[in-house]
């Protein structure tokens, strides 16, 4: 079963559309047991109100891949949920297959990968091995911050149809052309999650960080085409992250099956 099939059947089982960024402040690196503690406090108190965890570099550089981090991704997998890595795979192919590779043998069941490095000798050989390991791939089409117009938001001629074209527009074609499983688009934009849902015709799933802190809205994100709400310190901050969690999910969940 591919990464696609196997997290909706997750989302749908559970009631939840939340994937969890597993995310949290610097500590030195004498006292990086207390980061793995801390991850897996909060994975054993919210695991029921999510389908997934995205683990970024906040734990990968300070825990390791085949350190405490393949031990946590161990735990992720006995709660039944999927882990994504948001390594944001952005370097020319050779180099992109070898990190997936690592990614995928660690235990992670699908990646994020920059579509700003193109396919040929770029993003090809990451796909390659995700198909053939059955994992996923997930394109960052827009980021959730301010600068991201400078880059994805950035007016660019698309040489297919020569028409002027926003980058992010162009990087949604792409999603659709390779095959990707998911898509990134920020929370904190619903109007541009409206345009790349419409590019994809609801046929790849969006996933959208930013609620919270940065100031996303569920419902704004869920009417304009989200498919998973990636939240991070909402949750892993909160006094009560399994309070939290519930919250966040039961509004989630109530306005993705009402939306339409």
């Amino acid at each position: 079963m591919s990464f696609r099939d196997r997290i909706e059947t997750i989302a749908k089982n559970k009631k939840t559309n939340i994937v969890l960024a597993l995310d949290f402040p610097y500590e030195k690196p004498e006292n990086r047991h207390t980061l793995y503690e801390k991850a897996e406090r909060v994975l054993e108190a919210v695991h029921p109100y999510i389908c997934a965890v995205k683990i970024n570099y906040h734990l990968i550089l300070p825990l390791g891949i085949f350190d405490g981090l393949q031990k946590l991704l161990e735990k992720v997998h006995e709660k039944e949920l999927m882990a994504i890595v948001d390594s944001k795979i952005n370097d020319i192919g050779a180099t992109n297959h070898v990190i997936a590779q690592y990614y995928f043998a660690a235990g992670f069941d699908a990646l994020i990968a920059n579509p700003f490095v193109g396919w040929e000798e770029g993003l090809k050989p990451t796909f390659e091995v995700a198909r053939k390991l059955q994992k996923g791939v997930i394109l960052l089409i827009y980021m959730s911050h301010k600068g991201a117009s400078e880059g994805y938001g950035q007016t660019v001629v698309d040489t297919e149809t020569g028409w002027k074209t926003p980058q992010y527009l162009i990087f949604a074609k792409k999603a659709s052309k390779w095959g990707a499983d998911g898509v990134v688009v920020g929370a904190t934009y619903p109007e541009k999650i409206k345009e790349v849902h419409q590019v994809l015709d609801g046929k790849i799933p969006i996933y959208s960080p930013g609620i919270g802190p940065q100031g996303g809205i569920i419902e704004s994100a869920l009417r304009a085409g989200t498919r998973f709400l990636i939240v991070g310190r909402a949750i892993t901050l909160a006094e009560n992250p399994a309070d939290s969690a519930e919250k966040i999910r039961n509004l989630a969940w109530q306005c993705l099956t009402t939306r339409y």
